[in-house]
């Protein structure tokens, strides 16, 4: 039990900025151990996202909270994810070839590609918070948030790592069967779960539109998103892991959308 709470700090302690106590003798393979808590991780931030956009709508109109509860997950994580949304864009839209692509990647400059990547995936964000019903808003956070990290996982396992160098290198690992089925179980768990509790409060056909209205533009977006990583960069780097995390959560806030308008 020690060493599986050092994992899940160390996940903590890598993808947040929430204090975690000290970790002695930390090795770069331990995280390796560590990515089978990203989705569990996603659980916690967006567990504070949905805290903070409680808080926030006692004080303010229902816009301006969900724009303090963005703002919260973003300082929570140091925009950690964002900032490789916009390095992939940046990469994979500027760059002619793959070591050049690579190259852009790694410089901390934003380009056209990122500014307009990320102030996109913001606005799409905001929208599709806002176009929800604010009953169904906390549970959308939380297993938004801990599916897409889930998603990153599965990169991470049907992948190779392509960059050797830079700040994303810790995170390059291979995964074990153990560890992608604890990951499976913290990240779908909370998606079933949110289907078992419409179903109970609207209809088994309810609860079925959900899982296909959800699943299936996750899954689209991932498979095209792996396709294209793998077909330009030949694998991931820790940048595209961060874009896997925002295009996955836009497309499951997007797909619960249409959930509420054909419900």
């Amino acid at each position: 039990m020690s060493q599986q709470r050092r994992y899940f700090l160390l996940a903590v302690g890598f993808f947040t900025r929430l204090p975690v106590p000290s970790l002695p003798d930390f090795q770069e393979s331990e995280l390796q151990h560590a990515a089978r808590y990203f989705p569990l991780v996603g659980v916690l931030i967006g567990l504070l996202a949905a805290i903070f956009w409680w808080l926030a709508s006692w004080l303010f109109p229902p816009a301006l909270a969900i724009l303090c509860s963005m703002a919260a997950t973003i300082y929570l994580t140091g925009a950690f994810h964002e900032d490789g949304l916009a390095d992939s864009a940046d990469g994979l839209g500027g760059g002619m070839d793959r070591a050049r692509r690579l190259e852009i990647m790694q410089d901390s400059r934003l380009g056209s590609y990122g500014a307009i990547a990320l102030v996109g995936m913001l606005l799409f964000k905001f929208q599709a918070l806002s176009a929800l019903t604010p009953a169904i808003l906390p549970f959308a956070m939380i297993t938004a948030h801990a599916l897409s990290r889930l998603m990153a996982v599965y990169i991470m396992a049907t992948a190779s790592y392509v960059r050797f160098a830079g700040k994303s290198k810790p995170i390059a690992t291979t995964l074990t069967h153990a560890e992608l089925v604890y990951a499976s179980v913290f990240g779908l768990l909370c998606w079933l779960g949110f289907s078992l509790m419409l179903g109970v409060n609207h209809s088994p056909a309810a609860a079925m539109r959900f899982v296909l209205l959800t699943g299936l533009p996750v899954l689209a977006i991932w498979m095209w998103w792996r396709n294209l990583i793998l077909r330009n960069l030949q694998g991931y780097t820790g940048d595209t892991l961060g874009a896997t995390q925002q295009l996955t959560e836009l497309a499951f806030y997007l797909g619960l959308v249409a959930w509420e308008h054909v419900a």
